[in-house]
């Protein structure tokens, strides 16, 4: 296809495709649906970015990270391609204009986080939009097989039926064979369009430094210093250890900076930029910085700290050297965070009397809806928003409920001009239906809250009519339109099933998936201390065979297995239990439940004990360092 080589020369300034890319975009062309399987770095953006300028309608691309939204959208924009991407930081005149474009086919790709699609006045936009290519980026992310499950990306296929989007493009750079069988099912795609590059990269030294957990920062010091020379990541677990290494290495006159969850939208913004411009040499992250990342010349990828998977750890250390430069990938062999990774598990894992919970609420409704109100529901039964939204999902396979729709329970919006102003553009039947509008809209200081369920009694039309006319309002910027409350509701499928042993199965499910999580965090363990080559063990896992050992990595080179160290700790007994749990039994009402207590000092936040603020109580986390099923057999014997 010449066309496909033109695009490629004259808009992207390529001479020549990477391995697998023109295969991915032949087939996207071709209008058929495909997945491309190429490791970090190895070109997946372009098998839709080329084939969304080629095709009629708008590209939507599904993406997990506003980073990665980012810098797509960044590169798009220099390569003149009209892009954009919608996202909650946004001006209310920016989100305006872009669902313009997109609506008025001004936009060849759109980005937007899987969360979008449950957004009332998205869908209603959506709906006038011409899609003509849907592409889930990180869709292992839709497999409970996978290392990242995300519940919302499971309902992406219904999307794309929904909206009757005909071609679906997946794409990933960490799926085992089975998650690729399990993504190509929910999606219907053909094996033989599932496009598969090597894993192996060749510039990459893998390196596994054993070291006691006292020492680390010496190491850290040592290894940067090291050749090759050029910027790094630096990813540990915790959001307080990056706070510290990053203080540890200023104060020894390095350039670093630190990038987590728990900052600011701004500066974690302004972290990134300095550092994709050079700016900054070191970045000391935990795993939100990263995804998405699309810097060439990254000379190291430190692990401080263990990774929570072998997929995590081949997408971060595939963030180095993608010019193709020698580039060193080295982790601290140390067992101590394990149990910390552990709790990541365990934490999302609810207790049998929470799930319970969530059960007992459903047969409270009635008329067969089920309306989740998703910060409440998760504060009332403790259960964290992930694994609630899991909850929900697991309810829908065993067709107990069904998703019929989300809406949001308040809009606000702000008149931009005089009321009387905008009543005055019609006439007949639809200035009466604004009129109406109007008297059921109170204004306090400046924002104004419309009761939509008087709306509708009293105008005759639905809802959907009703919010056509306020985003019809907000295009127009005659007001500034804000929902508020999303509600999501569901059918009632069974409303007569037996709730002891559903919260039973529930339960059940949920500590499989533990110990899948788990069970994955000690292959990796295995894995690092291999008595086989690291690079040809890894391309294994991902279905890669290497027909020799890489003769770089530390295995290799020291010709015998690396051993990972750890410290001992202390014995529980040698701990006070309530002088631990003193700060919780002061606030929290008696009996004080297990999962509770043992969440509390393995510093497991939920939302009970956010509620609590617990974080700020002396005890909390206190052994976030011990293995959580030990402490929980710790807290059973003494908790009474």
């Amino acid at each position: 296809m010449p066309v496909i080589d033109d695009t490629l020369k004259h808009t992207f300034g390529f001479d020549k495709f990477k391995p697998g890319q023109r295969q991915v975009i032949e087939t996207i062309i071709a209008g058929k649906p495909a997945a491309s399987i190429f490791p970090t770095g190895a070109g997946k953006s372009l098998c839709y970015q080329l084939p969304a300028i080629l095709e009629q309608g708008m590209t939507l691309v599904v993406s997990p990270l506003l980073s990665l939204m980012k810098n797509q959208i960044d590169f798009l924009k220099s390569k003149n391609i009209s892009a954009a991407r919608l996202d909650s930081g946004m001006s209310a005149e920016d989100y305006r204009s872009t669902l313009e474009a997109a609506r008025l086919g001004q936009l060849k790709i759109l980005m937007i986080a899987v969360e979008r699609f449950k957004n009332e006045r998205f869908r209603t936009q959506l709906r006038q939009m011409n899609v003509s290519l849907l592409v889930v980026d990180e869709a292992h992310c839709i497999s409970e097989w996978g290392h990242n499950f995300r519940p919302d990306y499971l309902k992406i296929p219904l999307y794309q039926k929904e909206f009757r989007i005909k071609k679906v493009l997946l794409l990933t750079a960490t799926a085992t064979q089975k998650v690729i069988d399990d993504m190509c099912k929910k999606f219907a795609i053909k094996r033989k369009n599932v496009v598969q590059t090597g894993f192996y990269r060749k510039n990459l030294f893998l390196r596994i430094r054993p070291v006691a957990e006292e020492k680390k920062d010496t190491l850290l010091r040592e290894v940067l210093a090291e050749k090759p020379d050029g910027q790094t990541i630096v990813y540990v677990t915790l959001q307080k250890t990056a706070d510290r290494i990053t203080q540890m290495l200023k104060e020894n006159g390095l350039d670093a900076e630190a990038y987590h969850a728990g900052m600011k939208n701004e500066r974690r913004e302004a972290v990134q930029n300095r550092f994709m411009t050079g700016k900054i040499d070191t970045v000391v992250a935990t795993i939100a910085f990263g995804m998405g990342i699309d810097k060439e010349n990254i000379r190291k990828v430190i692990h401080y700290d263990l990774p929570k998977s072998i997929e995590s750890y081949s997408q971060e250390i595939g963030r180095s050297g993608r010019d193709g430069k020698p580039s060193l990938c080295c982790l601290f062999g140390n067992k101590n965070g394990i149990p910390v990774l552990e709790n990541f598990a365990y934490g999302d894992t609810p207790a049998l009397e929470n799930i319970r919970q969530v059960l007992e609420s459903i047969c409270q409704f009635k008329e067969n809806l089920f309306e989740v109100r998703a910060y409440t529901l998760s504060r009332n039964a403790d259960i964290r928003l992930l694994p609630l939204k899991t909850l929900l999902v697991y309810l829908e396979m065993a067709n107990i409920i069904s998703p019929k729709y989300t809406y949001f329970e308040n809009y606000a919006f702000k008149y931009l001009i005089p009321v009387e102003n905008i009543i005055e553009k019609f006439k007949g039947e639809k200035a009466q239906f604004v009129k109406i509008i109007q008297d059921n809209s109170k204004t306090a200081k400046i924002w104004t809250q419309i009761d939509i369920d008087n709306t509708v009694a009293e105008s005759g039309f639905d809802r959907q009519r009703v919010l056509t006319a306020l985003e019809y309002f907000h295009e127009k910027e005659w007001i500034d339109l804000k929902p508020k409350s999303a509600v999501e509701v569901f059918e009632i499928l069974n409303s007569e099933f037996d709730i002891d042993s559903t919260a039973q199965d529930l339960a059940n499910l949920f500590v499989e998936k533990e110990k899948k999580d788990v069970a994955r965090l000690h292959d990796m363990i295995e894995l690092f201390e291999t008595d086989q080559c690291l690079a040809k063990s890894l391309s294994a896992y991902f279905g890669e065979k290497l027909d020799a050992d890489c003769k770089r990595c530390s295995v290799c080179m020291a010709n015998e297995p690396v051993k990972l160290l750890s410290s001992d700790l202390p014995l529980l007994d040698m701990l006070d239990f309530h002088d631990l749990v003193q700060p919780l039994t002061n606030i929290a009402e008696a009996p004080l439940p297990v999962a509770l207590v043992t969440r509390f000092l393995c510093g497991i936040s939920s939302p009970r004990l956010f509620e609590y603020k617990a974080r700020q109580m002396d005890g909390f986390s206190w052994l976030e360092a011990y293995p959580y099923k030990i402490v929980e057999k710790w807290v059973q014997l003494h908790n009474k």
